[in-house]
């Protein structure tokens, strides 16, 4: 149809009615059969998946880039013999030509010792998260604290298995997870007493060298890992909350560890239901010493006037 001037008026389609033929790379419209646009690229995939065992042996691309991984979780492969569609590779000399290149491969990959200090680091790392059950999201934040302070060579001339303890410290209080540096030392190295001080050490160092902001973490949340531990109920749980909240109007909780604080909560609260569990047994569960239990536990006492 033309109109007097002679152009051709613009047909414009339903948007329902346009399609997609991802082989010609074209919009076509359904109704009039006119084609709307030509060579586009698209990101959309040309293939179908129903599950997600077949969207992931379909796809073509790798994962996503992990600090957790070795090589950030891209690396190249040479796959075994066998081509596109499951089928084995015909021919002695492709084969062999496969076995050349992948063993070329082997060879070429050389790591520098910085390479060889992370991977060594995210193996200590990976058995510590799975022992202490820590989510991913932690141990991801954790093996990025340890590359960035590899990177910039705090790494250099320390204990790796203090420095990746301290950044899985410092991950787990990015994240406010009750976990102390007794428990990550326990599974490190329970022989050594140097330990503890050289991991604090890090820790510090971490913190101050790589800018990390590092979130108060409230003692209510330490109360219920200690008590599970303990074997104590849900009443002493919400006694102990109540003695912390009540604390903290007091003012005993400015500048004091919050495990500790837990622990003397918890103290207070088992002996008030008749619970007997010693200042020793608390105090190792929470990763704290007995005198810490001890002297939160006259603090608070004395700023809420209850009798010991």
């Amino acid at each position: 149809m033309v109109s007097e001037d002679g152009s051709t008026p613009e047909i414009k389609c339903p948007p329902d009615k346009i399609i997609f033929d991802s082989q010609r790379g074209a919009r076509i419209c359904i109704e009039t059969g006119e084609v709307l646009e030509e060579h586009i690229i698209t990101d959309e995939v040309e293939w179908r998946a129903y599950t997600t065992e077949e969207k992931t042996k379909r796809s073509r691309v790798g994962g996503a880039i992990s600090y957790s991984k070795p090589y950030m979780g891209v690396e190249a492969q040479v796959g075994p013999y066998r081509e596109p569609g499951s089928r084995k590779i015909r021919g002695l000399s492709k084969r062999a030509e496969t076995l050349r290149l992948q063993r070329a491969l082997k060879l070429g990959r050389i790591m520098s010792s910085l390479e060889k200090n992370i991977s060594h680091a995210l193996s200590i790392m990976d058995d510590l998260v799975a022992k202490l059950d820590l989510p991913d999201s932690v141990k991801e934040e954790a093996a990025k604290i340890y590359r960035e302070a590899a990177q910039k060579g705090l790494t250099r001339g320390r204990s790796i298995e203090a420095m990746v303890a301290a950044s899985l410290y410092a991950a787990c209080r990015r994240h406010k997870i009750p976990c102390s540096v007794d428990e990550i030392i326990r599974l490190l190295r329970a022989h050594e007493a140097d330990i503890k001080r050289e991991v604090a050490r890090n820790y510090r160092l971490l913190v101050r060298d790589l800018n990390i902001n590092i979130p108060v973490i409230e003692p209510e949340r330490f109360v219920y890992r200690i008590a599970s531990a303990l074997s104590l109920s849900e009443d002493v749980v919400v006694d102990a909350i109540k003695i912390i909240m009540e604390a903290k109007k007091r003012g005993v909780s400015s500048g004091k560890d919050p495990s500790g604080l837990a622990a003397a909560a918890l103290y207070l609260a088992a002996l008030r239901h008749g619970y007997r569990r010693t200042q020793k047994e608390i105090a190792h569960v929470a990763g704290v010493t007995e005198v810490t239990v001890r002297n939160r536990y006259k603090e608070i006492t004395t700023a809420l006037k209850i009798e010991g």
